[in-house]
């Protein structure tokens, strides 16, 4: 193995400290948690939606700024959020009451009830009505009985319960997505500083590239610089080698990267700040040059993703962005991304923008807007075939076209 070849690839770190922020100094976060508060309590508005009762901890943390066990909480109904016109509660684990101390978004925070199994055990029943009784007390002080209330996922018991209380209860979602769709200019200062650290960790995994290790080891590199930033955690296991790139989502595993094997990473970072860091790039392992299938797939995937960032602007419908997307050639079209492109945010989030042809399915409509950011996506492999690519770009759209977010460069010689 050629050594001297894996020594003498460039040293990225320069180019992800470009116009850097991560260290917050020049993003107000008092802005940034005070817009989506109130972005949250517009959206709410316009739906006649009175109150939202939030679970889920990335909208808790949009909502409010206050994070506490993000991944723990995501699958435990512990810690919850009432948001009204005129106030926010809220009601956290037990002995986390001091973690929300100074945020100027909650009102008060109160111990919360936890209607689940693992916590009531044969009294569950007795515990959904003894939360829903508690809500129902605070909702009808706060916005009157039989207000329209946004609720998130909790055992169906607990709401079932609180319905027969006399309030009309939604799906929390649809305001909760569409206040989240539109960044401010704070927004996007955090976003680029996820950005920036996540690419520093993106090039020491690039650099630690070695035939014989294996795909966990090389995955830890990105874990370790993204946590060493401050950034939170990845959300997904989406680096794989060799046969493993296809078809695309096959976990991260034991497997030991082989000598000239593509290496696809997709980074799915929850980092600074909250903001996920979502951009994909496919490395080769060398120390021989890549093959001409290896550079065919790579450059097909990324003349899909430049084609359809080029075709995004703010006031096109997705339906017309469908339309007017790279057409697939019809030997890679079994194995595409399930995506065209997707809203990114806090999380992955709205909108979902299909393939034209998967659009009458599974498409719907809507208007791009300054302020969204966008995942342009590429999956390229064949069905059946050896290996494939993923590449993926970040985008802001502005008032007049896009502006790149990610800035992580691609493999020069991949494209050659």
């Amino acid at each position: 193995m050629d050594l001297d070849w894996h020594a003498a690839r460039s040293d990225l770190e320069d180019l992800a400290l470009l116009d850097r922020d991560a260290n917050g100094a020049d993003i107000d976060l008092v802005a940034v948690r005070g817009y989506r508060l109130q972005r949250l309590r517009d959206e709410m508005r316009k739906r006649g939606v009175a109150a939202c009762v939030l679970f889920d901890p990335v909208n808790i943390r949009y909502a409010t700024g206050a994070r506490n066990m993000q991944v723990f909480h995501s699958r435990n109904p512990a810690r919850y959020l009432l948001v009204t016109e005129g106030l926010v509660i809220l009601y956290e684990f037990p002995g986390c009451m001091h973690l929300a101390a100074g945020l100027e978004t909650i009102s008060e925070v109160r111990p919360g009830i936890t209607a689940s199994f693992g916590a009531a055990g044969p009294a569950i029943v007795q515990r959904e009505k003894r939360w829903a009784e508690d809500m129902a007390s605070t909702l009808s002080e706060l916005v009157g009985g039989g207000a329209t209330v946004g609720i998130e996922r909790i055992n169906a018991g607990a709401v079932r319960s609180l319905a027969a209380r006399g309030f009309r209860l939604v799906d929390a979602q649809e305001p909760v997505e569409m206040a989240r769709a539109i960044k401010s200019a704070e927004e996007i200062g955090c976003v680029r500083a996820s950005l920036r650290a996540t690419e520093i960790a993106v090039a020491r995994l690039r650099a630690a590239i070695r035939p014989g290790l294996s795909e966990n080891q090389l995955w830890s590199v990105l874990h370790q610089a993204v946590i060493a930033q401050d950034g939170e955690y990845c959300e997904t296991r989406l680096l794989s080698s060799g046969h493993r790139t296809n078809p695309w989502f096959q976990e991260t595993g034991p497997k030991l990267i082989g000598e000239n094997e593509l290496v696809a990473l997709d980074t799915d970072i929850v980092g600074c700040f909250g903001y996920y860091a979502d951009f994909s790039r496919t490395f080769h392992a060398g120390p021989q040059p890549p093959s001409k299938v290896q550079r065919d797939l790579y450059k097909t995937a990324y003349e899909q993703v430049h084609y359809n960032m080029e075709v995004l602007k703010p006031g096109m419908t997705f339906r017309d962005y469908a339309d007017r997307a790279w057409p697939i050639p019809e030997e890679y079209f079994a194995n595409r991304y399930y995506l065209s492109a997707h809203g990114i945010g806090m999380t992955g989030e709205y909108p979902y923008m299909c393939h034209r042809a998967d659009y009458p399915a599974a498409g719907y409509d809507g208007v791009l807007e300054p302020g969204m950011t966008i995942c342009v996506e590429s999956y390229i492999g064949t069905d059946g075939g050896a290996e494939g690519v993923k590449l993926e770009q970040q985008v802001l759209i502005t008032k007049t076209g896009i502006e790149l977010l990610s800035q992580f460069p691609f493999e020069e010689a991949l494209l050659a």
